[in-house]
């Protein structure tokens, strides 16, 4: 059966290049319980999308504000986590393949502490060759590389090819899954449940919200290995005998985009995590339970264009040097304060072009002293309007002088007149 879907699938795809169309991801449409929808566009088709929004974009730009139509959605900057927009962002949601952003991170964390390569050769179960949906085919006791499993699940959502990966970390699915969700645990993911590591339908609780997606794409995107592989339009597995293609058309249609993952199921409806970086700049766009596949690029795309038209990266740092901090009756004479927050900040684009940053700090400061204490505020100002306040604190412990420190300090002011 699998032969004879890949041997139809193979056919498929040059009748459809053949009626000079443009091939989009589809690879596993033809498998039993289908995951991933099939869609075959026009060039036409494409271009209409590549301006979808637009104009919905350049309006929220004027007002200030956006909606989508999607019934949960969020809009977060990568690096602060700031959020921008949400809409019944808790509302807990079925993800579909989203639950593969998961399985992706649990694996190139994995790969980062050396406990697999990428090119270590996985003999895959029994329990990964049987799954359905949008696959790769997958034999049992057929021999693939990490490098190849890892992509087909990044780009053709192969829900085969997470299995193998599940099975080799874990031993099974079932002990994958409990990794899952103590990983979920860790990243204060509260409403998430896994109960497997695909998102295909089960009979257990698989439930997630869109907050908690942009908290595990953002710890996903933090590891640039990923892009290596949610970038990929389409490329090959078996030494190109198998041709995969991204699930996610924005890779191709959108201005830097760096993913990240697709999801349909009949429950979930169509799901994204979408993100896109430019100029130093990324914005995670999570949408669940949209009514079509259209919509769900349109409504991350909408949300991704926002993002970028209204908002930028404002660095926390003055273009000054903070002035050292008498320490009085302290082993150390004065402490030079750090700023304890993040480099940049996310801003307005409109405030971000007039803000300025002043300091407040006391003229001296008692001895003792800790590292980490708040002694001053940094102020980021546009218009007369607080942007951010952030703490200004001590950089290394400083002790009180002795007795006999500060009898000598006395001696040392009174000799120099200072006193």
């Amino acid at each position: 059966m699998k032969k004879l879907s890949a041997l139809l699938l193979a056919l498929a795809v040059l009748l459809s290049c053949a009626a000079g169309f443009l091939y989009i991801p589809w690879l596993s449409a033809l498998a039993a319980g289908e995951e991933e929808e099939p869609a075959v566009y026009s060039e036409a088709e494409a271009a209409a999308f590549a301006s979808v929004s637009d104009a919905a974009a350049e309006a929220a730009a004027l007002t200030g504000g956006i909606d989508v139509d999607a019934p949960s959605a969020i809009l977060i900057e990568r690096s602060t986590g700031t959020v921008i927009f949400e809409k019944n962002a808790d509302e807990r949601r079925a993800p579909a393949s989203v639950t593969k952003i998961m399985t992706l991170l649990l694996t190139v964390e994995a790969l980062e502490r050396g406990e697999l390569s990428l090119d270590e050769t996985v003999c895959v179960s029994a329990e990964a060759a049987e799954k359905g949906g949008s696959q790769i085919f997958l034999e049992q006791g057929e021999n693939m590389s990490v490098h190849e499993l890892i992509k087909s699940v990044a780009v053709s959502s192969a829900n085969d090819a997470a299995a193998a990966l599940a099975c080799r970390l874990a031993g099974s699915e079932a002990a994958f899954v409990e990794k899952m969700n103590a990983r979920a645990a860790e990243l204060s993911m509260d409403k998430t449940v896994f109960s497997n590591c695909t998102g295909l339908p089960c009979e257990g609780e698989h439930l997630t919200t869109a907050r908690d997606i942009s908290v595990m794409s953002r710890e996903l995107l933090s590891h640039d290995v990923i892009k290596e592989y949610s970038t990929i339009w389409m490329d090959t597995v078996r030494n190109g005998a198998f041709g995969l293609a991204n699930t996610n058309k924005m890779i191709y249609y959108y201005s830097g985009a760096t993913g990240l993952k697709t999801g349909y199921t009949a429950e979930a409806l169509y799901c994204l995590s979408a993100s896109a970086e430019r100029d130093g700049v990324e914005y995670i766009a999570v949408v669940m339970g949209c009514e079509s596949s259209e919509k769900r690029f349109a409504a991350a795309k909408a949300l991704l264009d926002f993002a970028f038209a209204n908002y930028c990266l404002l660095p926390t740092a003055p273009d000054f040097p903070i002035p050292a901090v008498p320490v009085k009756l302290g082993t150390s004479d004065e402490t030079v304060p750090y700023i304890d927050g993040p480099e940049n900040i996310l801003a307005e684009r409109s405030k971000a072009s007039g803000a300025s940053v002043s300091l407040e700090l006391p003229s001296s400061v008692a001895a003792p002293v800790k590292s980490g204490d708040r002694i001053g505020t940094l102020r980021i100002s546009s218009g007369g309007e607080i942007i951010a306040e952030l703490p200004l604190s001590v950089s290394e412990d400083i002790s009180r002088l002795s007795w006999s420190g500060i009898f000598a300090e006395f001696v040392h002011m009174l000799l120099s007149g200072d006193l």
